[in-house]
């Protein structure tokens, strides 16, 4: 009775853990096609006022200025993973997931104030790797778009157009994520913020590696004067290099990553097998108090 229980409860996991991954499939390739369009130009058509459209894309991030060096770091992290921020709906997402936690902690120890504290614990850190995950899939995208929003920028400043109405130029021309980050740029120059101040807010609000080439070099040449159009031509072709050595690396390296992966969850999957197989097998240490902080 008690191996049928247990396998009963681990095909209810198994079938609930297949349809989350399935949903935020269909949500992630629904996030994707509407991320092919530029936000900026569809609410610029629906907002008549450019400082309105602005102020409106700021907001749905959580953009503020937090000057507490704790906060900031974790305000970076929510700002450059690009997603629609909602502190509530944030905060009752974070204690769902504290509960269904220790529901299952629970089951495994018993239900106390310690498991609770683990579970609001486990739930915190869930947040915060899909956050840092996100983050990375929207770098990711910026580094594909950046060479060629370098190229428009650089084409830009040839023809003779301002350094703002170029930046405007690859708002307009290029998609999300890199079109409304852009944009954002040119807006905050044009309502009479420093260059170096609204392309050094850029890269705060992306934070991917091969921008901070772009902003050290408006930089230094709105302070220095110089040929903008050579260096950003040059600029385009170093960050397309650096792109290609950096995808035979990830090449080269997709064999011990995966195997990295695969040990790391090897205990859990060993763990979840004896307990179906033998239910009473853990029975000796499953109240310990260090059961908890070990799972």
């Amino acid at each position: 009775m008690i191996n049928n229980l247990w396998i009963i409860t681990g095909a209810v996991f198994i079938a609930a853990l297949l349809a989350a991954k399935a949903i935020f499939g269909l949500i992630t390739r629904f996030r994707q096609t509407q991320q092919l369009e530029n936000r900026r130009l569809a609410e610029s058509k629906r907002i008549q006022k450019p400082m309105s459209v602005s102020n409106g894309l700021r907001r749905e991030r959580g953009l503020a200025d937090l000057d507490t060096p704790f906060l900031r770091p974790i305000f970076d992290l929510l700002t450059q993973s690009g997603l629609r921020l909602d502190r509530y709906v944030l905060l009752s997402a974070i204690f769902m997931l504290s509960f269904l936690l220790w529901l299952v902690l629970g089951f495994f120890t018993d239900y106390s104030v310690i498991s609770f504290l683990a579970a609001v614990l486990l739930a915190l850190v869930l947040a915060y790797f899909f956050f840092v995950v996100a983050r990375q899939r929207r770098i990711a995208r910026f580094a594909e778009q950046i060479p060629d929003a370098i190229d428009v920028l650089g084409r830009g400043v040839r023809v003779g157009y301002p350094l703002p109405v170029a930046l405007r130029l690859v708002a307009r021309e290029m998609p999300d994520p890199i079109g409304k980050e852009f944009g954002l740029t040119a807006d905050e120059i044009s309502f009479g913020q420093e260059v170096k101040t609204a392309i050094d807010n850029l890269y705060r609000r992306v934070g991917q590696e091969d921008l901070q080439f772009l902003v050290v070099a408006i930089n230094v040449q709105n302070q220095t004067g110089g040929n903008l159009a050579e260096i950003l031509s040059r600029l385009s072709h170093l960050v397309r290099t650096r792109a290609k050595l950096h995808l035979k690396i990830q090449a080269l390296s997709a064999e011990g990553r995966m195997s990295a992966k695969f040990l790391s969850l090897m205990p859990f999957i060993l763990f979840a097998i004896v307990s179906l197989v033998s239910p009473a097998y853990f029975n000796e240490v499953r109240h310990h108090p260090l059961v908890v902080p070990a799972l």
